[in-house]
């Protein structure tokens, strides 16, 4: 299938899966799933964009795409990817992942299960940090990418882990809950009801959890189409951008005219992204130069 072909089916295939898997009920993919107990877990197996090492974290498939010879043995800096659903990282991310390696950075990621921001999803994604850093060498400080969903799932956890995050970086990435899957469809994720998510949200909810990494000088860097009917701009990376800066944080929003939530190549050979993640993740930890300053 061309990708003119399969940008246009995709909306359609998004939607499919989007009913198939976002009941108020707990996906079978859900977050947490392990195997029955008194069996063996099946050895992890993925696809991915690059040549990288495919393991588990508590029965969840990870992997990690080291980058190329030359590159810094000791706290390598790294790009933490989200969504790693079947399928994602996808060929798509290719060009990204080339440009990261080459300039010493690792790609690494776990699948957390349509998690949508839980503190389930949470939970794991610390277990797979701390072994990616303290067992395997990388960086107290990844660099953030979340394409989609992704979003609700990074964003919540780099908000309780604001210290740990050198920046965040998204592909019209979801940050309301609201907008995107709605509450009727995140609340079995969450093992809540809808009414008790939706009297909870402001503790789950991206758009409303910002302080931390504002405080932290994280910077944010958005790419997102204004024709998105899927992610709406004005209620997610929109919606970021204007309480980010009220909260006096720094973010860029680059908004594409025209395009909406689609297999656009653009999306994912956007040099203006990748060059923020590269010199964000060889820059440290956010608030170094500033502490150094006043030395």
């Amino acid at each position: 299938m061309n990708r003119q072909n399969h940008a246009k089916r995709w909306p359609v295939m998004f939607a499919l899966a989007t009913a198939l898997m976002c009941s108020c009920g707990l996906p079978r993919c859900a977050v947490g799933e392990e195997s029955p107990k008194g069996t063996a877990a099946p050895k992890p197996s993925k696809e991915l964009p690059l040549a990288g090492e495919v393991f588990s974290v508590q029965n969840h498939t990870a992997f990690l795409i080291r980058p190329g010879p030359g590159a810094v043995s000791h706290e390598t800096p790294w790009v933490w990817y989200a969504p790693t659903l079947p399928g994602l990282p996808g060929p798509e991310e290719r060009w990204m992942f080339e440009q990261f390696t080459k300039t010493g950075l690792a790609v690494a990621g776990i699948d957390v299960g349509e998690s949508y921001g839980s503190p389930k999803g949470r939970a794991l994604y610390t277990a797979f940090y701390k072994e990616l850093v303290v067992k395997r060498g990388l960086s107290k400080t990844p660099c953030l990418l979340v394409r989609s969903r992704g979003g609700l799932m990074l964003y919540n956890w780099a908000v309780e882990h604001a210290a740990s995050v050198a920046c965040v970086a998204g592909i019209y990435p979801v940050c309301n809950l609201s907008s995107y899957p709605g509450i009727q469809n995140a609340c079995g994720a969450y093992g809540l009801t809808a009414e008790q998510l939706q009297a909870k949200l402001a503790e789950h909810n991206p758009i409303d959890r910002l302080a931390p990494l504002a405080k932290a000088q994280v910077p944010l860097y958005h790419i997102h189409g204004d024709s998105d009917t899927v992610v709406p701009l004005e209620k997610n990376s929109g919606e970021v951008a204007l309480r980010y800066r009220q909260l006096g944080g720094v973010m860029t929003l680059n908004v594409i005219k025209g395009q909406g939530h689609n297999m656009w190549p653009g999306w994912f050979q956007c040099q203006e992204l990748v060059d923020f993640v590269i010199a964000q993740a060889h820059k440290g930890p956010p608030g170094k130069a500033a502490a150094d300053s006043g030395k």
